[in-house]
């Protein structure tokens, strides 16, 4: 098994349709995966188990996905972990400001089924 493959994906989403497919797509393409469904959540998941990525919806019930992204940055031992927006945010200008408030990466919603986990493993290191 290379490091792809063993990638281990953690996706932060408070939408269950949106949180399954992404799960069930990349677990049928070999990708093992943690779910969350806050900010909060999310954030304690990747202290605890320190994914090789972080899929991160921005849109979240409890904080902003941006916000999110700042704390796992500024603790030294998961700044290094990508953390990849996730969103149906598609305007104009959007991915540029997702990409500035430090997400490493930005998928756009709804995923595309075929591409999707190839996105995906091009995070994992």
């Amino acid at each position: 098994m290379n490091g792809a493959e063993s990638c281990l994906v953690l996706i932060v989403d408070d939408n269950e349709k949106n949180l399954r497919l992404a799960r069930d797509v990349l677990r049928l393409a070999g990708l093992r995966t943690l779910e969350a469904a806050s900010g909060a959540d999310g954030v304690a998941q990747v202290r605890e188990y320190l994914p090789d990525v972080v899929l991160m919806d921005v849109r979240l019930p409890d904080m902003d996905g941006r916000d999110a992204v700042r704390l796992l940055k500024d603790d030294p031992r998961t700044a290094g972990i990508p953390v990849v927006a996730l969103t149906s945010l598609a305007m104009k200008g959007d991915r540029e400001s997702l990409l500035e408030s430090g997400f490493d990466g930005y998928l756009e919603k709804p995923i595309s089924v075929r591409d999707f986990p190839d996105q995906v493993r091009g995070f994992c290191g």
